[in-house]
């Protein structure tokens, strides 16, 4: 099955099927050219021989090894694949290919959105929160001491193939963190898909291909809508993908990069923005519902250790969303029902970080 993402001249398909390494649907876009793959020391022994001959068309293609993990999403690691871009001769006519998860894909996609002023990029994801979220919509970026995804670029890939198989070998915590997106979803535009992934977390957890299969498809839909309608977060719709993020990006710096993987930490941070939220409608059981799904796919629900809440606020402050210094945030009106604002109760905010960060 495929989804096209509909942005005029930058669009592109996304390909989702059990076999896509296995197949020649990398063909159009790397035949005759040259190809720098980039990925990690995990991902590389599971999957770059069988994307080696999805890439058998290219002109000539080599290869870099990162350091695998969130910690390593850096200028660095950034200034490691330019080298070898620059090493290898690659030209405005090459192509950067990303196997690996979000942190993979976002270096992959700045890289080429920096080298040689923009060349073309593929996302191969091999996480499920890289398929349902970061691979799609053509956010880039490194993560900064004082800010997470705080230097990068919009920078739309030329493909995204997604090979559900991929997630056989993903161990049990990072499939845990990519149910946390595909929940947002739900949250956010569709509660219909909430309803559903409520009725079949059993098969998720026991990683059901057709159960699956449908929570990625649905999840990527969701997010090319909103692209589509928002590219780049100009009207405040693609900011709704952000529910939980405000407070996830603040728990991921402070307790230090690495420590809650991304989807730990939005989890953490959703159930923040759904407190606050309750704070002004009448969300009934919203609150432990989404808790006890995160239970059940052996997400965190709470924080280990403290921070000071100063901090938090200051790290909070600094998020891409806000504007004239005011934190904005992502809350619910409703079950699918989200929105952008800064106006809400400031008390009730420290109340509901201080509930998490302190003990």
């Amino acid at each position: 099955m495929h989804i096209d993402v509909d942005l005029a001249s930058r669009s592109y398909p996304i390909y989702i099927d059990e076999h896509c390494l296995d197949g020649d649907l990398l063909t159009p876009f790397i035949k005759g050219r040259r190809v720098l793959v980039v990925t990690n020391k995990t991902i590389a022994p599971l999957y770059e021989a069988r994307l080696s001959k999805a890439l058998s068309a290219a002109e000539r293609v080599s290869s870099i090894y990162l350091e695998d993990g969130e910690q390593y999403k850096t200028m660095q690691s950034f200034d490691a694949i330019l080298t070898k871009a620059l090493e290898d001769k690659l030209n405005r006519s090459s192509v950067m290919v990303a196997l690996g998860g979000g942190v993979v894909g976002d270096m992959t996609g700045f890289a080429s959105a920096c080298y040689q002023r923009g060349i073309d990029f593929i996302q191969v994801p091999t996480t499920l929160l890289s398929q349902v979220d970061s691979s799609v919509g053509g956010k880039t970026g490194i993560n900064h001491a004082l800010g997470k995804n705080m230097i990068g670029a919009f920078h739309q890939p030329k493909a995204v193939l997604i090979d559900t198989n991929t997630l056989a070998t993903l161990p049990d915590r990072e499939l845990a963190a990519g149910f946390a997106e595909v929940i947002k979803y739900g949250l956010i535009l569709d509660k219909d898909f909430f309803v559903w992934i409520e009725a079949n977390v059993t098969d998720l957890v026991d990683r059901k291909h057709d159960a699956l299969a449908y929570a990625i498809k649905r999840s990527c839909e969701i997010k090319a809508e909103v692209v589509k309608q928002d590219e780049k977060e100009q009207s405040g719709m693609r900011a709704l993908l952000n529910l939980g993020h405000t407070f996830g990006h603040a728990i991921e710096t402070l307790w230090g990069y690495g420590e809650y993987l991304h989807g730990e930490a939005v989890a953490i941070g959703t159930l923040m923005a759904i407190k606050m939220s309750g704070s002004q409608y009448h969300l009934g059981d919203l609150y432990d519902r989404t808790k006890s799904l995160y239970e059940k796919m052996g997400l965190p629900v709470s924080l280990e250790g403290q921070a000071d809440l100063a901090d938090f606020l200051q790290v909070m402050s600094v998020d891409k969303k806000n504007i004239d210094g005011n934190i904005r945030l992502i809350l619910l009106q409703a079950l699918g029902k989200a929105y952008l604002t800064d106006d809400y109760d400031k008390e009730t905010l420290l109340r509901v970080v201080c509930q998490f960060i302190e003990k």
